[in-house]
């Protein structure tokens, strides 16, 4: 028999309804009964829907105010001890301190919890902090919650839980010596504390997410996982579990998962490399979840080829029910296609959100039913995949050539480079400059509304940003900072506004995903062959720089981060496409040189998540990701000093890379880990300058000049005073000016009396 099922859905509403809601929450704007209200209302509706798709398993817990491993820890009772110890924490706005920083009464700053991003998407989680002394205490009310919510509207819900072993290998501790691994055991307990509790409820299924079997496991993390399966290998005391992988190749760990004890597996099927030897390793009687609709991505599957591969697994291995799933949580796809009323037409027929998905999920059940014949659903989706791979033979033709080969390195040494640099912009000891942006507050999202929507002229608008820039330099000459920013006014994201301004994208209105908390993205979806028809930012740029005669930096995002945060083509390979921006940015960084300006970022934060999670595939991989990077880069003179910025990510393993992608200078995020991640550049001898960022931008806590100077400290213990750079963690679109005038004149007076420091 063939079932179908869900890993995850959306949940940020069809209009962003959470956004809206935690924002007014966070400002006192509405009660925490109305957040609550917004929030079922929310998981309401995605259950309605899912119900009406007649899907067999519908998920629960797979709504979060915040994120599903924050959700975990505050449910494991994992908390920090610096949040413990204010009394006037509790409940959801403990939970919210703990994601965005706490300010207390007496002004004490507590900082929130370290944010990275998830596996290789795009998505942030909350690192788990657990140490020796860590204390847990279960707290059951979500999931318990959640179900007896879906029980309201007849359903019987399959809970979503983060796994022990999961939630640990994403956990950190203070003590390096200390392995969070060693709490398993305790964690555990609580777990089957969880089990029982809902097994009493006559909850059937629990979907038990491990991921991390589909990367490469050491020692410790194998026997991890073995004593999981031997703690839990009696269905006695819980209720079934599905055990869910995703975003990997399950194959290196087939043994391993060959040895569970519980009664469903489900497969990746749109990264499983060999899934017939995965699938021979499948135990009599259980369940098999085939990942078959790829849970990230927005094209259209084809259905007939999907039928096929389900018929053949079926008649190979006699599996007595096959459930036909996503790949993995829809969370990072939009919500419904028939939101969107301005696609180009051909473009709209390619696709499938997350609603639509479900539509393939319940066709395909309904087919494989009928002893695999297709339903009439098929013919339609049949002749709009047919469509795209016409129009992509038809492009692939029209491309002559390869782009001309150019090379790939600058022209001269880094030693040379920075004394031609340092001729030119006079740097201090300590230099200082912004990741980028300035915030983006009402006012200036107004305009560029009124510009969308005719109500203002294009001169109206271009007027009145040029003041905000012309105010925001002032602001920055007179606090003293080294290199300045035009503030990026005219940017509504800063991957969608270099995709609208190239050939070979499409863009929605209303395609939003959540990045983290109530930080929502549209990504661009990328569907043909990737150009730039002109200049995308010589003209603030220069505008700027007229302005003052210090450098400003032309501000640009690279290659690899256009394509992480983009919906990318699935017809050809991604370091092809990559590939075609490179070039587009390339020639962007040569204009804005050829304009006179002297500094250029070029932001890469998306490099490490775009990292395959298993290690054999990491050099090809990186060999294209640094190639497309220098492609953009490598055009300019070497007293043109070129920056990149990356951002919530652990560089141990890719630090060699970052070296050889050859910027002058490297930006960071560093405030939160307290400059933990500066111990890659503490093991390898980085030769360029580093800036590790020492405030936390997204926090609302304003950091006092102590702080900002002993982060300087623990940067100096690391990196040589020549070869370190000031500055936040990130840009500061999201903050107000309230916020970051006061933390950036803390920031000048902090690297003020380093500077004095380093001349004693």
């Amino acid at each position: 028999m063939i079932l179908s099922s869900n890993l995850g859905y959306p949940r940020i509403g069809i209009n962003r309804d959470l956004k809206f809601a935690l924002e007014k929450y966070w400002k006192n704007g509405i009660s925490l009964d109305e957040l609550q209200q917004t929030a079922d209302r929310i998981k309401t509706a995605n259950w309605i829907v899912q119900k009406d798709m007649g899907l067999d398993f519908v998920p629960s817990n797979d709504f979060s105010f915040y994120d599903q491993v924050l959700d975990t820890t505050f449910m494991l009772g994992a908390i920090p001890e610096r949040f413990k110890q204010e009394k006037d924490l509790e409940g959801l706005d403990l939970y919210f301190a703990m994601a965005r920083g706490w300010h207390n009464d007496q002004g004490k700053t507590i900082p929130a919890m370290e944010m990275t991003k998830w596996f290789n998407t795009n998505y942030h989680y909350l690192v788990p902090e657990i140490n020796a002394n860590t204390k847990f205490k279960l707290n059951p009310a979500k999931p318990i919650d959640s179900y007896k919510l879906a029980q309201t509207l007849n359903l019987n819900t399959r809970p979503v839980i983060i796994g022990p072993v999961t939630f640990l290998l994403l956990s950190k501790s203070e003590d390096p010596s200390f392995n969070p691994l060693n709490k398993l055991d305790e964690v555990m307990d609580l777990y089957a504390n969880l089990f029982k509790r809902l097994r009493e409820m006559e909850v059937k299924w629990i979907q038990l997410d491990e991921p991390f079997l589909s990367m490469d496991l050491d020692g410790l993390g194998e026997d991890a996982y073995q004593q999981l399966f031997n703690r839990f290998n009696s269905h006695h005391g819980r209720p079934k579990v599905m055990l869910t992988t995703y975003f990997g190749d399950l194959f290196a760990n087939r043994d391993l998962i060959a040895a569970s004890p519980f009664e469903g597996l489900h497969l990746d099927m749109t990264n499983c490399s060999q899934p017939e030897r995965v699938l021979a390793s499948v135990q009599e009687g259980q369940m098999v979840s085939l990942g078959l609709i790829d849970g990230r991505n927005v094209w259209k599957n084809d259905l007939t080829k999907t039928l096929n591969t389900i018929k053949e697994i079926y008649e190979r291995f006699h599996f007595e029910n096959i459930v036909v799933s996503p790949s993995c949580s829809m969370l990072h796809v939009p919500q419904d296609l028939r939101m969107e009323k301005n696609l180009p037409g051909e473009v709209y027929l390619w696709l499938a959100f997350a609603r639509q998905k479900l539509e393939e999920l319940s066709e395909l059940k309904k087919a494989g039913n009928r002893n695999f014949t297709p339903t009439s659903f098929f013919q339609n989706n049949q002749g709009d995949v047919q469509s795209r791979r016409e129009i992509a033979k038809i492009e692939a033709l029209q491309i002559t050539a390869a782009h001309k080969a150019v090379s790939t390195k600058r022209q001269s040494s880094f030693a040379q480079r920075k004394a031609s640099q340092q001729a030119v912009l006079y740097l201090p000891v300590l230099p200082t400059t912004t990741i980028g942006s300035f915030p983006q507050t009402s006012e200036v999202r107004k305009l560029r509304s009124q510009l969308q929507k005719n109500a203002i002229s294009y001169e109206q608008y271009k007027g009145e940003l040029e003041r905000e820039i012309e105010k925001t330099i002032h602001f920055q000459e007179k606090i003293g900072l080294d290199i300045l920013v035009h503030g990026e006014f005219e940017r509504n994201d800063m991957v969608q506004y270099f995709a609208e301004k190239m050939d070979g994208f499409v863009f929605t209105d209303n395609g939003w995903v959540q990045s983290f908390g109530s930080r929502c993205v549209r990504p661009p979806i990328i569907y043909g062959v990737v150009s730039r028809p002109e200049a995308m930012t010589v003209r603030w740029a220069t505008f700027a720089q007229s302005l003052t005669d210090k450098p400003v930096k032309g501000m640009l995002t690279g290659p690899v981060t256009i394509l992480q945060w983009s919906f990318v083509r699935d017809d050809q390979p991604r370091s092809e496409t990559c590939r075609q921006i490179a070039f587009a940015i390339r020639a962007e960084v040569q204009d804005l040189e050829a304009a006179g300006i002297k500094v250029i970022q070029i932001d890469e934060p998306a490099l490490r998540e775009g990292l395959p999670l298993q290690k054999k595939d990491w050099p090809a991989y990186l060999d294209w990701a640094v190639e497309c990077f220098q492609i953009s880069s490598s055009g300019v003179k070497d007293e043109t000093q070129i920056h990149t910025h990356m951002c919530y990510a652990e560089f141990n393993d890719i630090i060699e890379a970052i070296a050889r992608m050859d910027a002058d200078v490297i930006s960071i995020e560093a405030s939160r880990s307290k400059m933990e991640l500066l111990q890659a550049f503490q093991k390898f001898n980085y030769p360029n300058e580093i800036g590790p960022g020492v405030y936390d931008i997204h926090s609302p806590n304003i950091p006092d000049v102590a702080e900002i100077h002993d982060l300087i400290h623990n940067a100096l213990e690391v990196i040589p005073a020549e070869q370190l750079w000031i500055n936040p963690d990130c840009g500061l679109k999201t903050r107000q000016w309230a916020e970051v005038e006061p933390a950036l004149k803390n920031m000048l007076a902090a690297v003020k009396q380093a500077r004095k420091e380093l001349a004693g």
